[in-house]
């Protein structure tokens, strides 16, 4: 994933920046960086690896020299950015969050016969955010540029623009993910989460439509292109990675969260399935509020038996090595016996995606005395790879559990019944269910429907991207 942040503003607006885009370090682990426009000494540019140190520890010591009325942050999973950018369009930053799938292709086609060259990273792959100006560059200003980026990327790029009169925004064309704007006394900002802004004293102004492109000043928001009709909102912002104090569309995402445990265990009341548990727990910390809901819904006590030991190791995907990031986490989950001793516990995740920790969370809660562990996932089971937003993205879809487990119930030929195995309804999506719950020591296991999920996030269904569990465009 990635987020960013920017402003544009009458005063200097470095800290703003500073503390908008390290507000987005939820959602990217590999690379933060931050480009300040001042008018008398122009662009400033910092970027630092944040692999094992948070944003704003590396740039602490650059806030000393940054000074401007505006810039942009970004925090990325992927390349290095903001870059600076040198064309007939001008000089301008750019930093992209979103996927290209098909970056071979466009090389091929649209710089291939023209002597273009890009720079390497030591991968071998391009960085994205190049590639992107790259493509901007061929047409004869930033807006048709940008409508060109939309027009043929497979994935999706949502981009920020740096100029030293303003800040360019462009929604990715299918509005996959939320681009918003705050207004304060000063200027203007525009954002990936709300809460961010409002920290900083900007209000809500406006919210970008699907494939919108604005420029914002410190005065407002200037419309360069008029939103497309489709939007295809990923369903993930809700249940997994958005921060609970975010907006997107006018769906909260702590309340979704809470209405979603609700639905869930509402559902399972109606078939007779709710499991008699001393306690409902939530997978910290995400699983937390959808675990709140099904808790209140089935008046089963909420308990925390478990916490997250996080002030050394905050996120436990940062080691490269999968042995490591088992033992970080491993490391990180601390018991409260009391609550877990002869227990039943019943937990709700956020997803299970892998399911590579869900067998040492089960043993570490058998070695802590539980006497029973049901699991709960607030989403259907993920039977695809996220082709638009790098969320649930793999070397291969045999990496999922749920595809997994397909295989070695039926082979290629299950491979052709996804859909059934995905709807726990089916007598193929109960075999799903026993077969995870043998393998991974639950004593059940439960997924959130599809129709549970959308009816949680109360947006009509045609514009809410549910690919990695339909496969579905």
């Amino acid at each position: 994933m990635g987020g960013f942040f920017g402003a544009v503003s009458r005063r200097d607006c470095v800290l703003d920046i500073f503390f908008g885009a390290d507000y987005h370090s939820h959602l990217g682990t590999r690379q933060g960086g931050m480009v300040i426009y001042d008018k008398a000494d122009g662009f400033q540019r910092q970027i630092h690896n944040i692999s094992n140190t948070p944003f704003r520890t590396k740039f602490e010591k650059d806030m000393e020299k940054f000074h401007g009325t505006s810039g942009i942050g970004c925090i990325s999973d992927t390349d290095p950015q903001p870059l600076l950018v040198r064309s007939h369009l001008g000089l301008y930053a750019i930093c992209v969050v979103g996927i290209v799938n098909n970056t071979e292709e466009l090389m091929d086609t649209y710089f291939s016969a023209h002597g273009h060259q890009f720079m390497a990273m030591g991968s071998g792959k391009v960085n994205q955010a190049e590639l992107i100006a790259a493509l901007i560059n061929q047409k004869d200003s930033l807006v048709e540029g940008l409508r060109h980026v939309q027009q043929v990327v497979d994935g999706s790029a949502t981009v920020l623009l740096l100029l030293p009169d303003g800040i360019i925004a462009a929604r990715d064309r299918l509005g996959r993910l939320p681009v918003l704007v705050g207004r304060g006394e000063d200027g203007c900002c525009v954002s990936f989460e709300s809460f961010a802004y409002h920290k900083l004293g900007y209000s809500d102004y406006y919210e970008l439509g699907p494939g919108e492109i604005v420029k914002v000043t410190e005065g407002g928001v200037e419309q360069l292109a008029e939103p497309g009709k489709n939007m295809k909102i990923c369903a993930f912002l809700w249940t997994y990675y958005g921060y609970p104090n975010s907006n997107y569309e006018g769906v909260n995402v702590e309340l979704m969260r809470y209405r979603n445990g609700q639905i869930m265990a509402r559902d399972e009341a109606a078939r007779g399935e709710l499991p008699d548990v001393d306690y409902v727990a939530g997978v910290p910390d995400s699983g937390i509020p959808h675990a709140i809901g099904y808790s209140n819904q089935s008046q089963k006590p909420f308990a925390r038996p478990f916490v997250k030991y996080t002030p050394t190791w905050p996120r436990s995907f940062m080691p490269t090595n999968q042995a490591v990031r088992n033992q970080v986490a491993k490391m990180k989950q601390i018991p409260v016996p009391e609550l877990i001793k002869d227990k039943k516990l019943l937990f709700v995740d956020d997803s299970i995606v892998r399911g590579t920790q869900l067998r040492e969370t089960v043993e570490f809660l058998y070695e802590s005395g539980a006497k029973e562990v049901h699991m709960r996932s607030a989403c259907p089971p993920i039977m695809y790879g996220c082709k638009y937003l790098n969320f649930s993205s793999s070397n291969s879809e045999m990496e999922l559990l749920a595809r997994r487990v397909v295989q070695k119930l039926e082979g290629d030929e299950g491979q052709k019944h996804l859909e059934e195995y995905a709807d726990c309804e089916t007598q193929r999506g109960q075999c799903l269910l026993k077969t995870i719950c043998q393998d991974m020591g639950f004593q059940s296991l439960g997924y959130q429907s599809l129709e549970g999920l959308l009816e949680a996030i109360g947006l009509d269904k045609d514009k809410v991207c549910t690919y990695c569990w339909t496969g579905k465009e």
